[in-house]
Formats: structure tokens, C-alpha cells, sequence
């Protein structure tokens, strides 16, 4: 039996550390998981070798700076994690393995309008054609990320009010996707999967403190701190489209006026195209005449940058991010809505703080949060299950 501060104990928790450095970084050389891990090279050398005997990890040649090195990832078949993102008109799902590999993936349209069970029916059907389709040992599954387009309450885990999914208020999906699905779920609102999502394989890559802007039927922020999804202790953190731009504005969904949303979101960014360019218009659309030259959407999109700006200026007072990532469609627009964001910061953020910021387009597009899902089931799974050889923690109960 191990015992506190023993010699075992103690090699029992380096295996886990570096386990760990390993599983949320997807693959670090051994200087790396040194850095990440505060162990000496000659142990972090020992422990490789004892994971790869174990068939835990998998080590592969490669370099770092110009000179030799060993790459180390987790095992390919170690298990198995799926990531499912609910959006404001679609359901994507994911498989990936703990090595960061994506194995499947694939969207379908969902009714905004539908009810909450036919939204976890449609999600357990995709899930169960997914994981037979890649023909993943499903023991294997260790958990399931799980992102909607609302505020999620992090003591209850229930989905706040939100007019994007009217019927889903006051449901708890990680509780109903793990009773359908057997095994453990974790759920997070867009914004911060989003963010997760950029961070591991995006455009967030290698920084600590970052925001990640969407902008669709609301904005929202997902707010990264020391490398770390920072959600509040009410889970409602980087709320940025209820920042007031205007008092005397239009009114928002949360009741009061001129709101940053009310002057980015495309609910009313579209309409002011309607006289000009004809109903039926997505933001999608108006990017696309954007880059094409089209004088009216290039000057909404511009306009729609400064107020995004005014929105990132407060955040880098208050927070002072080393990097804003633009996610949705609007980052399609590259320079016609960048170079106003960082017009707006310029102007209204403290000064040391705008030079320390970069503002980059988001690099997965609208693939952002269901990779945050799977960064999400990834980063909540224990490691002392991968240790005793089985990431299994309960049957799935796929039908």
C-alpha cells in the first residue's frame, strides 16, 4: 500500500504529471514536459521509458531548434474522447484519441426552434453513427465535451435563459447526454470552448492569456487566464455583448439598451442591408461581398470592427490579454474587420496594453468549438485510469 510521502507515492505522482503535461499539450518533447513539469531531464528520460514500455505513450523522432529530440504523445488506442457542439443552426460532432487526433467528424443543420429532446435525440443518434463508422473500441471512450450557446451555471450545470435556444432553458445536457450516453460529460457554453478550441490547435497556440471573440446570433467571449478557461464563480464570465456602447440605443434581449450586441450581432447587422441588397442575407454572405468589393457590406463590417474594439479595449484594461482571437464568420472578413478592431483598441485602451496585444482571425473557423469540446473532455479526464491501463470509467450504453 502506498503511503503519503513514500517513495512509490511519489514516482506514482511524476507518472501522473507527466501524463498530464502530455494529454493537454498533445505532444511535447522531453525538455518540454521537463519545462511543464518542474522534474529533472534524467527523471522525466526514466519516466518515458516506463510509460512506453507500458504502452501508454508513443515516442517519435523529431527537433527542437535545430537539434534532435523525441517527440512523446499519448498512445493512439489509450482512448477515445467526443466532442459534440451545439450551435445556433447545426450539430457537429468529433472523435478524437488522446493524441490529439482527430479521427471523425461531422455536422448536420439543427432547427433552432427544436425541443431540447429532439436536439439530445439528434446528438445521440450522431454520436453512435460517428463511433461506428471509425470502429473505436467503445470501452475506450473516456468522456464527452459537450458545448451550447448559452450560459451554463456552474454549481447546477443547468442552461440559463437564452433566446438562441428558447426550449433548452433550465435543462442540464451534461446530465441527460451522460444518461443516454454512459459515461462522463462536461459542458461549456460556445465562447469558451471556442476558446479552448483556438488554444490547443488554433490560433492560441503557445499563449496563456487570451480572449476568443464570437460574434454570430449574440456575442460572447471566452476569456483564457494563466492557460485556464476562466468562467466566474456563476459560469457567466465574458459576457462582452452586454457591454454598453450606448444608453440611448436599441434595446437588447437583456433588457437594456445599446448594447455591443446590439450593434454587431447579425439579429441587427443584417437588417441594415435590407434597402440595398434584398432580404435573405447571413453574415456569411455579406463577408463574401465584403471581400469582393461591395461598398455597403465593407462599410458595415467595418463598422461592426470599432464597436468590437470598444469591446476588446475594456478587456485589455481590465485583463490586459496578450492576444484577442476573432472566431465565426466575421473573421473571414481578415482585414476589413481587423485592422478597425485594432483601430478601436488603439484608441480607446491603455497604451501598454494595446502595444502588448495581438488580434488575430481565429484558425478553425467553424470548427473552433467542437475541438474545444474534445480539448474540454480532454482536459477533465483523470490520468490515474490511463496508469492502470484502462481509461474506462463506466459501460456506454450506445444503442
Amino acid at each position: 500500500m502506498e503511503t503519503p510521502g513514500s517513495q512509490s507515492s511519489l514516482h506514482r505522482a511524476n507518472l501522473e504529471r507527466v501524463v498530464r503535461a502530455v494529454r493537454l499539450a498533445g505532444s511535447l518533447t522531453q525538455a518540454e514536459i521537463a519545462r511543464t513539469t518542474g522534474l529533472s531531464a534524467a527523471t522525466v528520460s526514466n519516466i518515458v521509458r516506463e510509460l512506453k514500455d507500458g504502452g501508454t505513450v508513443e515516442v517519435t523522432p523529431t527537433s527542437a531548434g535545430g537539434r534532435r529530440a523525441r517527440s512523446v504523445s499519448l498512445s493512439g488506442d489509450a482512448g477515445i474522447v467526443i466532442g459534440v457542439d451545439f450551435g445556433h443552426t447545426h450539430l457537429r460532432v468529433a472523435i478524437g484519441n488522446l493524441a490529439h487526433q482527430v479521427l471523425a467528424e461531422e455536422a448536420e443543420p439543427l432547427d433552432v426552434d427544436a425541443s431540447a429532446a429532439q436536439g439530445f435525440d439528434r446528438a445521440e443518434e450522431l454520436v453512435e453513427r460517428l463511433v461506428a463508422a471509425t470502429g473505436v473500441d467503445r470501452t475506450k471512450v473516456a468522456g464527452v465535451g459537450l458545448g451550447v450557446p448559452g450560459p451554463i451555471d456552474v454549481e447546477s450545470g443547468t442552461l440559463g435563459s437564452t433566446s438562441i435556444l428558447p426550449g433548452w432553458t433550465g435543462t442540464k445536457p451534461a446530465e441527460e447526454m451522460s444518461r443516454r450516453l454512459g459515461v462522463p460529460v462536461h459542458v461549456d457554453n460556445d465562447a469558451n470552448l471556442g476558446a479552448l478550441g483556438e488554444l490547443v490547435w488554433g490560433s492560441g497556440r503557445g499563449v496563456k492569456d487570451l480572449a476568443y471573440i464570437k460574434v454570430a446570433s449574440g456575442v460572447g467571449a471566452g476569456l483564457v487566464i494563466d492557460g485556464k478557461i476562466y468562467r466566474g464563480p456563476g459560469g457567466t464570465a465574458g459576457e462582452i455583448g452586454h457591454i454598453t456602447l450606448d444608453e440611448s440605443g436599441p434595446v437588447c434581449r437583456c433588457g437594456n439598451r445599446g448594447c455591443l450586441e446590439t450593434f454587431t450581432a447579425a439579429r441587427y447587422v443584417l437588417p441594415l442591408l435590407e434597402s440595398s441588397h434584398g432580404t435573405g442575407l447571413t453574415m456569411e454572405s455579406v463577408v463574401r461581398l465584403a471581400r469582393d468589393g461591395d461598398p455597403g457590406c465593407r462599410r458595415v463590417i467595418a463598422d461592426v470592427g470599432r464597436h468590437i474594439g470598444s469591446g476588446v479595449a475594456n478587456l485589455c484594461n481590465l485583463l490586459n490579454p496578450s492576444r484577442v482571437v476573432l472566431g465565426g464568420d466575421l473573421a473571414e472578413a481578415g482585414e476589413l474587420v481587423l485592422g478597425p478592431i485594432r483601430e478601436s483598441v488603439g484608441r480607446y485602451a491603455i497604451p501598454s496594453a494595446a502595444r502588448q496585444l495581438s488580434v488575430l482571425p481565429g484558425a478553425l473557423g467553424g470548427r473552433a468549438e467542437v475541438l474545444g469540446a474534445l480539448a474540454l473532455a480532454l482536459s477533465e479526464m483523470g490520468d490515474s485510469t490511463l496508469l492502470d491501463g484502462s481509461v474506462s470509467v463506466a459501460t456506454p450504453v450506445f444503442t
